[in-house]
């Protein structure tokens, strides 16, 4: 009898859970990624904080202060690092290492083999992102969100897009390459969320890009839900309509070897 035959055919439930404690395991042993991870964003928070430059009202943000404008920009930083970056290095390791290639030969479905670090690293966004907004909230002053269902709709739309994103780049990047390919996406997604430059004061040219790109429109989304405005369909339509595109992107062209 063959050693396949052996095995059972499908894995249990109880094995995703293995794998995703493994995953959590594996992340506690490099304390310095997940130091930046969180520290990085918190660091920036502090510093817009406590600047006075950022606690003006400039022409263009509707009445917002500069600290306002920054705190959803800081948010989609939080959940561009880990889908981006976090995310697709941590599967080209799995891949280079062999990993993938010994996992796809268990019972072990291979969507949990994917799905077990995505939950991780979306666990460890929603911590950070909570961090941020308490922090942002006890410590600076910002008023709490006035709509928080459409915040969480916003933040899950977020999330979606860019881990498809980020599922995406691991499926078609080599490994040596990918740390490349993942920063050429993610510094990109960084300036239209307007970490630099506010969206508002871009030229209209670039305005009118950001708020195609996934990280734009979650920016428009959440700070419409800080101020108690249902987010504007469109922001809402493009978040979903990224994950949507890049979703069986990944899974069609994932390479396990």
């Amino acid at each position: 009898m063959s050693v396949r035959a052996l095995r059972p055919r499908t894995a249990p439930p109880a094995a995703f859970a293995r794998l995703t404690l493994n995953e959590a395991r594996l992340a506690w042993r490099n304390p310095r990624a997940l130091a930046m991870g969180l520290g990085l964003p918190v660091l920036m928070l502090v510093i817009f904080g406590e600047l006075p430059y950022f606690q003006r009202h400039p022409a263009g943000y509707r009445g917002l202060t500069g600290f306002d404008v920054k705190v959803p920009t800081l948010a989609a930083m939080v959940i561009a690092g880990h889908a981006v970056m976090g995310l697709s290095l941590s599967l080209a390791a799995y891949r280079e290492y062999g990993i993938l290639r010994r996992m796809s030969t268990t019972p072990v479905p291979r969507a949990w083999v994917l799905a077990a670090p995505a939950v991780l690293q979306f666990c460890l966004v929603t911590a950070e992102l909570v961090i941020l907004f308490a922090l942002a909230v006890a410590a600076f002053g910002l008023a709490t969100p006035q709509d928080p269902g459409a915040l969480v709709l916003s933040l899950f739309l977020c999330v979606a897009a860019l881990f498809a994103i980020g599922l995406s780049i691991a499926a078609v990047a080599r490994s040596s390459t990918l740390p490349v390919f993942a920063a050429g996406v993610y510094f990109p997604l960084l300036f239209f969320s307007g970490l630099w430059i506010p969206i508002a004061q871009m030229p209209d040219v670039l305005q009118h890009i950001a708020t195609y790109t996934p990280v734009g429109a979650a920016v428009q989304a959440i700070q419409d839900s800080m101020q108690g405005t249902f987010p504007a369909a469109r922001a809402l339509a493009v978040m979903a309509a990224w994950a949507l595109v890049f979703a069986p992107v990944s899974r069609r062209f994932f390479r396990w070897e």
